[in-house]
């Protein structure tokens, strides 16, 4: 597991490690200096006329002491103060001193210039304020050089907490970060702008990162494997797990199949359909594993019987917005007893009657929202929930829905369930950005929960092993043509990869 620090919980592990362990800041940045050199000189890169730009701050330290690193073997290296040298912290003033000593001369404005790397130290990680003014015009003429770009532990301009560009940011080629990466440059944009990301071990202790459970967390391929469910030898479609997918209105009948398709695919025993009557034909010719229940009209006997011969649940997808489709989502959360999948139009009635959800049983619920379906949801525009996607996971479920699992669907998926670690998901890309993805999603999630995992793990490993899925069909099909079939079709084979060499572990 590795974690992703928001700024104030970077700073509180860098206070510990200095505090209580003894380490001082002055070694870190010695660290932190070194880990940069040796990145550059293993990677490569042309060291013939290297431009450090500096801050006043910590980071700016780490800059003036890897251009005296580079400069005693060697090399040519200039280094400026973009900042205000009074305001200096006093690790910098003495890296600035130092660098000096060994014969190095500080510039006080920024030159543009033919530079073969550009060392961006100017903002750390503590940075929460828009870059203005000289601040704003440098960096910007760091990005329109052709030099390489390189920038130490963060891109300046970016927040370590969200990502965001604040009001100007450096464009990263390689971005050193030290002792783990920073929750912001783990999600766009701040992932674009911090190019390929190089992790340095620098000694600052992760303890508090561990203790604290707000932490973002990142899993290995290992510990997803850990979190498949256990296949016994004396399996039968029972003990398997029994699912009801309650999805698909007139004409939509590939949200019902993709959502049936795939939970079969995750190890469900046996998948039962509520779907609507003009679906029943096509479902039965394209998935014969299916039973299908169709209604011509809203039947409360029949689907609490369903509900009661189920093991979980998976409604929303396709069933639109109509009268039936309001009664069979209000029906659900005052009957059901069981785990249960929220997707997609199941969501978008939910946000039209937030009573609905109030009105639950159980907190066993997974909620699939993209960014839209959660605006709905908090009432508050998609770009308010962009801006901060932590935030407005913690808000939606807060200290009343405990229980309850959230995906916020996106370029990187976040899973969040009260008093459980924020888990970014690392798999996927841009050519599962089409109609479906989220119902194949929708039925693998519920497939693994059928198999008596808990909610949170089998929101998790349902989003990694989507996005590996659509790793995998993008291998085959190209980042243009890839259909949701195509990813639904790659669950078998991701799993097949991840089970080799299975463990059994919780997270």
């Amino acid at each position: 597991m590795r974690y992703l620090p928001v700024a104030c919980q970077m700073k509180e592990a860098d206070q510990y490690t200095i505090q209580t362990l003894g380490v001082s800041s002055l070694e870190l940045m010695e660290r932190a200096a070194r880990a940069c050199v040796r990145c550059m000189k293993e990677q490569e890169m042309d060291l013939s006329c290297v431009y450090v730009v500096c801050g006043s701050g910590n980071n700016g330290g780490d800059g003036f002491a890897i251009a005296r690193l580079l400069k005693k073997d060697g090399y040519r290296v200039s280094a400026v103060m973009a900042g205000n040298r009074e305001r200096c912290t006093k690790e910098c003033e003495e890296q600035i001193r130092l660098f000096e000593e060994a014969g190095g001369i500080v510039g006080n404005e920024f030159k543009t210039g033919e530079y073969s790397i550009i060392v961006d130290a100017v903002f750390g990680v503590g940075l929460s304020r828009n870059v203005e003014g000289k601040y704003a015009d440098i960096l910007r003429a760091m990005n329109e050089s052709k030099a390489l770009k390189f920038a130490v532990d963060i891109p300046s301009g970016i927040s370590a907490d969200t990502g965001n560009i604040l009001g100007t940011a450096f464009l990263s080629d390689v971005t050193v970060t030290f002792q783990e990466k920073k929750f912001g440059m783990g999600i766009y944009p701040g992932k674009e702008y911090a190019g390929k990301v190089m992790i340095a071990d620098i000694g600052i202790s992760s303890r508090t990162l561990m203790e604290d459970e707000e932490t973002v967390c990142e899993l290995s391929q290992a510990e997803y494997r850990r979190l498949l469910p256990l296949r016994r030898e004396d399996a039968n479609k029972g003990t398997c797990g029994k699912v009801l997918v309650i999805a698909g209105s007139k004409g939509m009948c590939g949200a019902a199949y993709f959502n049936a398709k795939s939970a079969y695919l995750a190890g469900a025993g046996l998948v039962r359909i509520y779907t609507a009557e003009e679906n029943r034909i096509v479902l039965q010719t394209m998935l014969p594993e299916a039973v299908v229940t169709p209604y011509g009209s809203y039947d409360e006997e029949e689907l609490l019987e369903l509900l009661s011969w189920a093991d979980v649940v998976c409604i929303g997808s396709g069933i639109g917005m109509g009268d039936i489709a309001g009664k069979v989502v209000k029906s659900v959360f005052q009957n059901n007893r069981r785990p249960c999948v929220v997707d997609a139009d199941g969501l978008n009635l939910l946000a039209k009657h937030p009573e609905y959800f109030e009105q639950r049983l159980h907190d066993q619920y997974i909620l699939t929202p993209h960014m839209k379906e959660m605006s709905r949801l908090l009432g508050i525009l998609t770009e308010k929930v962009k801006e901060d996607r932590l935030k407005a996971l913690k808000s939606f479920l807060g200290d009343k829905n405990t229980g309850v699992t959230c995906i916020l669907k996106d370029a990187n998926t976040v899973t969040y369930a009260f008093k459980r670690r924020a888990c970014l998901n690392s798999s996927g890309n841009s050519a599962m950005a089409k109609a479906g993805s989220g119902d194949v999603l929708a039925g693998l999630t519920t497939g693994l929960l059928a198999q008596k995992k808990d909610c949170y793990e089998s929101a998790v490993l349902g989003a990694y092993l989507h996005g590996r899925a659509g790793d995998s069909a993008r291998e085959e099909k190209g980042v243009y043509s890839v259909l949701a079939e195509d990813i639904m079709n790659h669950i078998s084979i991701v799993i097949k990869e991840l089970a080799q060499q299975k463990g059994r572990g919780s997270i």
